[in-house]
């Protein structure tokens, strides 16, 4: 990541050990795990609103009619 701005961060130690064990073990700068991590998270808390989102709409029947028939579509 040459040319990219760095910050600081303070991490309990567990979690810093197990940062370590992942980057050592896959081969990926410190960093870059942490990055790594972080679009992991998004993609997760994505997936958990979709889900919510989709909840609602199955508790709506005609609703969820209509859904599905776009979605065939």
């Amino acid at each position: 990541m040459q040319g990219t701005s760095t910050r600081t961060m303070r991490v309990d130690k567990r979690t810093y050990e197990r940062l370590l064990e992942i980057s050592h073990a896959s081969g990926y700068r410190l960093g870059d795990v942490v990055s790594q991590a972080t679009e992991a998270l998004e993609r997760v808390r994505f997936a958990e609103t979709v889900r919510a989102e989709l909840d609602v709409l199955r508790s709506d029947r005609v609703a969820w009619a209509q859904y599905l028939t776009e979605f065939d579509l």
